[in-house]
């Protein structure tokens, strides 16, 4: 339930910093049909998807925090793996 929380605050946020999309969205359904508009729905459409997966980029990368970055972690096995060949 935290995760969820966590999500809807950053995506939350996400949607303050990129409300063009949304915004354009709205605007292109709430005009009658009219094909000047047509790259309101492309536009809007791009960046509400981007606001999406940077916000599920964001929060993925916030439930890591216990774990050791990649390259310590590469450094460890490196060593774990000299360690059990130079024994043999």
């Amino acid at each position: 339930m935290e995760t969820l929380r966590r999500y809807l605050v950053i995506q939350g946020m996400m949607f303050v910093f990129g409300i063009v999309g949304p915004i354009f969205l709205v605007i292109f359904f709430a005009v009658q049909p009219d094909p000047t508009v047509k790259w309101m729905y492309w536009a809007g459409l791009f960046v509400t998807t981007a606001d999406i997966l940077i916000a599920l980029a964001i929060t993925e990368s916030t439930l890591n925090e216990d774990q050791a970055p990649a390259d310590v972690r590469i450094a460890v096995g490196l060593q774990n793996f000299r360690r059990r060949h130079d024994d043999s």
